[in-house]
């Protein structure tokens, strides 16, 4: 099967029926070779994101922590009141979010976002007071945090729906991590594809597992920047550095 062998979804039925704020993710880093595979065995009714015929979008994502990396280093030793900050940018369609991502109950991703208008890698006082606010709802303390720009990723995204389980897919490609100012790196012919459900499993978590596919610890932001920057600490991703980055400076050779 194909993706464009798929039915589409239109973005507005989309969120009505897996907005999701509130879910399980799980996240597999694939090499390009077996998407086919992964594609053939898409459970019956399975949707694709389409708009005005295009069905990849382009994403950029700019990551703020703070200056002592409070961000990465919750999610490095991995405590309970970790957290995300970052500008969400649609280039397609020219539209940014501002979202916080915090951690909830039983494991689960909890997102906030508001609409974004101001400079694409900073945050004007109101938009911080927002961030802050949307933190101390998680109970993540910030309100003397100051946010700056940690890391940019860029990738080209494709949307599944699954109607099954209301719940989502998402296939990221040609991903790019970009530290301030530089230096870049592209992952090698690699995927990552995410499940988002509110439930603890998915058709296509199962579909994956059959298929010795199994979660691993990626994160855009907390594995770019431990590729990037080998002076952090990046115990909880070097087994992905070392089979999936080993040329990078972070990468431990066997």
């Amino acid at each position: 099967m194909s993706l464009d062998e798929l039915a589409p979804i239109g973005l507005d039925e989309l969120v009505d029926r897996a907005g999701l704020l509130t879910r399980v993710d799980r996240k597999y880093l694939l090499p390009v070779a077996v998407l086919p595979q992964v594609l053939a065995g898409l459970p019956a009714g399975t949707r694709v994101l389409r708009i005005d015929r295009r069905q990849r979008f382009r994403y950029r994502s700019a990551y703020l922590d703070t200056p002592g990396l409070d961000s990465y280093l919750t999610t490095a030793h991995r405590r309970r009141r970790r957290f995300k900050v970052r500008i969400r940018s649609y280039l397609d369609s020219g539209t940014h979010f501002l979202e916080t991502k915090t951690r909830g109950p039983r494991g689960t991703t909890v997102k906030t976002r508001f609409p974004y208008e101001g400079g694409r890698t900073h945050l004007d006082p109101d938009m911080r007071d927002l961030a802050v606010a949307a933190l101390a709802d998680a109970g993540v303390a910030a309100e003397g945090f100051r946010f700056d720009l940690a890391l940019t990723t860029a990738y080209e995204r494709t949307t599944l729906f699954l109607p099954s389980t209301s719940s989502r897919v998402t296939i990221d490609e040609h991903l790019t991590w970009t530290l301030p100012g530089g230096p870049a790196l592209t992952t090698p012919g690699r995927v990552i594809v995410e499940t988002k459900s509110g439930r603890s499993t998915s058709p296509v978590d199962r579909l994956l597992w059959s298929l010795s596919h199994r979660p691993c610890p990626v994160s855009k932001y907390a594995t770019g920047l431990a590729a990037l920057r080998p002076d952090l600490p990046a115990n909880r991703w070097r087994s992905v550095l070392r089979r999936h980055f080993e040329s990078t400076a972070a990468a431990e050779r066997c």
